[in-house]
């Protein structure tokens, strides 16, 4: 390793130091000189530290590295209990002795070589370190129900997918276990994203962003709530069709995301075709926002709890019922009966149908087959928001989504036939 290399990677550990020495020394600037356990000195030291220890532990072996991590620990762990018992704080929380040893660390790591790495590992820490109360805020507004969700998101994904067989069992071995529940996973975290982003952002923001978020999670919540809301407040009808179909919009880039996770190579069928009808869509929604009488704060969207159990199982078995539909359909009736299939289940869904096709495109069936059931799907259950306004909400918010609806299916049924 020649000297520039050196003094590179010590460059990296020290700015990387005083990175987070920055977040740390600014939180606690109103406190006396000498009162911190560190400040921005110290943690430029402390990844300065880490950095030279690494390059010595080249040399002289990795136990140089250990025992200066050792000896820093120590050293922090001494000085914070004697501010502890100095200030007699109830704030006794170790942040920053964790954060101290985390520098000396990305120290080390940019020190060996990896400076991308530990720069950006400090960048994160230096973001969470000041995100606290905005992370403290959003745990303040998690129920319990919501924990739980989240843990159990967590169990079929680390703990019950791993164990699932890896094969095809039933008719034409269409059913995979471990295929269809890594699918389950993949809607339950696309559904977090948007519930949470609600959650914490607060329905407050004002019914564009409740569409958006409520898109993500389900359109059709979004439309059931928006479409009731309408029908009590009439004149909120344009700004509530505006909500509506931006939660429509989402759905195809939603749709996107799951076919390039299972299966990219439709993705140059399908984005230009998706890319049009949303931006038709988002157009059409900022001219009825553009239209309507004025802001509008409230835009509450009844969303059911992210993830349970039952409907996940529910999920699963739509899945399933819906690959062996798929898959009966092709062989029995060739594209037209996997057309009618995917008519038919976008009346009630988008997500099983999509997957369905897009992995059963990779096991024979013709790739312009799988996107054009996609887009009939989406097409219908864009359709579907349309009656669901007329029944639930009132005649002029259906009219209004029709318009917008209307030339943005046109467009994308036009760029479908062209390419």
């Amino acid at each position: 390793m020649d000297t520039v290399m050196q003094f590179e990677r010590l460059g990296v550990a020290l700015a990387l130091g005083l990175l987070i020495g920055l977040e740390r020394g600014w939180k606690r600037r109103s406190e006396a000189e000498g009162a911190r356990v560190a400040g921005l000195r110290t943690f430029g030291l402390m990844g300065l530290l880490g950095g030279i220890l690494a390059l010595l532990a080249h040399e002289l072996g990795a136990l140089v590295l250990a025992v200066g991590f050792a000896a820093l620990a120590a050293v922090l762990v001494l000085v914070y209990l004697q501010s502890v018992r100095a200030r007699d704080e109830a704030d006794r929380g170790i942040t920053s002795l964790v954060a101290g040893l985390l520098t000396l660390t990305l120290g080390g790591l940019a020190g060996v070589g990896y400076t991308g790495v530990a720069a950006a590992g400090a960048v994160v820490t230096a973001l969470l370190l000041n995100l606290k109360p905005t992370l403290h805020g959003w745990l303040e507004r998690l129920s319990r129900d919501e924990l739980l969700a989240v843990l159990k998101l967590g169990l079929i994904s680390v703990v019950v997918l791993p164990v699932l067989p890896d094969r095809g069992y039933g008719p034409w071995e269409v059913l995979n276990p471990w295929a269809i529940w890594w699918l389950v996973v993949l809607i339950a975290g696309i559904s977090f994203v948007g519930y949470f982003a609600m959650k914490m952002l607060g329905p407050g923001r004002g019914i564009p962003l409740t569409g958006l978020f409520g898109g993500l999670t389900s359109s059709t919540a979004t439309t059931l709530s928006f479409a009731r809301m309408g029908r009590r407040q009439p004149t909120l009808g344009p700004i509530l069709a505006s909500g509506i179909a931006i939660a429509a919009a989402t759905m195809f880039p939603r749709i996107l995301l799951e076919v390039a996770v299972v299966n990219p190579a439709l993705l140059a069928a399908l984005a230009p075709v998706l890319a049009v009808v949303t931006l038709l869509m988002l157009l059409g929604a900022a001219l009825l926002w553009w239209r309507s009488p004025g802001p509008v704060e409230s835009g509450e969207v009844s969303l059911k709890n992210p993830f349970e159990i039952a409907p996940a199982l529910q999920f699963a078995a739509l899945l399933a019922g819906v690959m062996v539909l798929a898959e009966a359909a092709r062989q029995w009736f060739g594209d037209t009966g996997v057309f009618v299939l995917a008519a038919v289940s976008g009346l009630t869904d988008v997500d099983a149908i999509t997957l369905s096709m897009a992995r059963m495109a990779r096991d024979g069936l013709a790739p312009d087959s799988a996107v054009g059931a996609i887009l009939i799907a989406a097409a219908v259950n864009t359709a579907v928001k349309v009656v669901l306004a007329a029944l639930l909400g009132r005649a002029g918010m259906a009219l209004r989504l029709t318009v917008v609806f209307a030339p943005a299916l046109a467009g994308g049924g036009l760029v479908w036939y062209l390419t």
